[in-house]
């Protein structure tokens, strides 16, 4: 019998997947699209817990089938995401969009990065201080100390592992490995491998221009392929959302919310205040920040359902050229770069909170400057090197947990919680890579404020319409 309603919830997933594509028929746009998924997502997820309960197999059953069309969509990104970063890259130095000044642009970005994420753990201790968060208020259960234990373990395998070595790891020793993605630094890896093939390039093009012409050539037609790919993929982006959102609603657990609400609201007071200082910064630079929000919503709320920075790699690069007017090579090289270094949810926000609530626990007064500057210090060179997928936000709380002599166990502690908060961190991650595009092209005049100001939402205006 548990088959027949599995069959069903199946069907009920289809009709609305058949929704979503005759939308798409019908040319509505693609925000709309995207936002009807997600509204779409919630109201399923809900629902399912509600009639079969959180527990009920047929629930998991029907997720399990869901998680084809939403799990799918996100490692059909995350396929392209090397070969992207690669190609888009080295594209730009053949078409000499970045030659000259690859250097300034790759330090402002890094610099931005960094700065933000700075200003991110000043709020998220903030947050913590001023909702009174401490760990001594969480019950510790078997998931919490199970998670504890783990963290613990991982702390071992990192913990004689200096700041100077984890630069080196940065340094792609082997790009064939790295193109795999096998190591939380891969992407940066793949970035440094594809600026040396495009210096590269450049000594060739002045010494033998013949061979240098017909490498562009073949580069060129390498990222048309690879853009033409990204196309594709995007196009399934609101049935991927609806996908992921009603998994992540419906598996969602209440009861730890509603216990652990207070530290859920504290955390996403930090992740919107943060999201205001990026619009800050761009009313400062002179960029409407409502434009800016408009058109990044699709990307955000994607970010949000899949929880992945890599996975939204190729939707950001997307947004930040066809609709925020950043040149490609710079959009390229912010969302590259934000997915390793200075991430203001994961490497941020996150740790920050985490060691404000566990300082009480040793003896460390939160509120003493001291603390908090180190803490801020701590957190910003501690953000070179998560990594853009599950679990970088757990790497990046080790490694400020241990650098400020702190129980990293304790980091568990909100393991039941941990997706829902994640969701916003991805959010913001994402956002800041974006922020740090805009604004490095704002800042060496390379910005295209037409295409920025441009309110034309035309489905022929972008490949995420096609």
């Amino acid at each position: 019998m548990s088959a027949v309603w599995v069959l069903v919830n199946i069907l009920l997933f289809l009709l609305i997947m058949s929704g979503l594509y005759w939308m798409q028929k019908k040319h509505i746009s693609f925000s709309v699209r995207v936002f009807s998924a997600l509204g779409a997502g919630i109201a399923v997820g809900f629902a399912l817990p509600y009639v079969y309960g959180s527990d009920s197999k047929i629930l998991q059953s029907s997720i399990d089938w869901f998680s084809i069309a939403g799990s799918g969509y996100v490692k059909l990104l995350q396929m392209v995401v090397m070969p992207l970063v690669f190609l888009s890259i080295l594209s730009a130095f053949t078409k000499l969009k970045l030659a000259g000044n690859t250097g300034n642009i790759s330090v402002l970005i890094i610099a931005i990065l960094v700065g933000t994420t700075a200003i991110a753990a000043a709020i998220g201790i903030a947050s913590a201080l001023g909702f009174h968060l401490e760990a001594v208020q969480i019950d510790k259960g078997d998931m919490e100390i199970s998670r504890g234990k783990e963290l613990e373990q991982k702390f071992g395998e990192i913990q004689d592992q200096t700041f100077p070595q984890r630069i080196l790891e940065l340094l792609p020793e082997n790009p064939f490995l790295d193109f795999t993605g096998a190591r939380p630094t891969s992407t940066i890896a793949v970035v440094i491998f594809a600026a040396i093939i495009g210096i590269a390039f450049l000594g060739v093009k002045r010494k033998h221009p013949a061979h240098a012409e017909l490498f562009a050539k073949m580069v060129d037609a390498f990222h048309s392929i690879i853009m033409r790919v990204v196309t594709l993929i995007l196009r399934l982006t609101p049935y991927g959302v609806f996908a992921m959102m009603t998994k992540a609603v419906a598996t969602t657990d209440v009861a730890s919310v509603l216990k652990l609400g207070k530290f859920v609201m504290a955390s996403y007071v930090a992740l919107i205040l943060m999201f205001l200082v990026h619009l800050l910064f761009l009313t400062v630079s002179r960029l409407n920040p409502i434009t800016y929000v408009k058109k990044v919503l699709p990307v955000l709320t994607f970010a949000f359902t899949s929880r992945t920075s890599a996975g939204t790699l190729p939707l950001n690069v997307e947004v930040q050229t066809n609709k925020l007017g950043v040149p490609e090579g710079i959009a390229n090289l912010a969302g590259s770069f934000g997915l390793s270094i200075g991430q203001n949810g994961c490497a941020g926000i996150y740790p920050a909170m985490l060691a404000v609530m566990i300082a009480p626990t040793v003896g460390i007064d939160p509120f003493n400057p001291s603390f908090i500057g180190t803490l801020i210090a701590v957190v910003a060179i501690s953000s070179f090197g998560v990594a853009g997928v599950g679990g970088g936000a757990t790497f990046a709380a080790i490694l400020v947990l241990s650098t400020m002599n702190l129980p990293v166990g304790l980091a568990g502690l909100l393991i039941s919680v941990e997706p829902l908060i994640d969701m916003g961190r991805t959010a913001l991650n994402v956002s800041g890579s974006m922020i740090a595009g805009l604004l490095t092209s704002k800042a060496v005049k390379e910005l295209d404020i037409h295409v920025y100001n441009e309110k034309g939402q035309a489905e022929e205006a972008t490949t995420l319409h096609a």
